[in-house]
């Protein structure tokens, strides 16, 4: 199971690093369209932080995506 939190916030990152770079925006300048602190949009595009849903509605919003847009493809019968 850890292996699939894993993928999932590894998978995650990659996309928020990828929409965030399509932006033109630095971690700094998006943390603050969040309203988080610079470190934590960091963790997030590493993989290292696990989300709350309010991070994630902010995410959504300032992309203008659903959450699956997010991370589609994740296997979860692998648990």
């Amino acid at each position: 199971m850890e292996r699939v939190i894993q993928d999932f916030r590894l998978q995650l990152g990659k996309a928020v690093r990828q929409r965030r770079k399509a932006m033109k925006l630095s971690q700094e300048a998006f943390a603050e369209r969040l309203d988080v602190h610079r470190n934590y949009v960091g963790l997030i595009e590493r993989g290292q932080q696990n989300i709350t849903l309010e991070t994630l509605v902010k995410l959504c919003c300032a992309f203008g995506c659903q959450p699956a847009d997010l991370v589609p493809g994740i296997p979860l019968d692998r648990a």
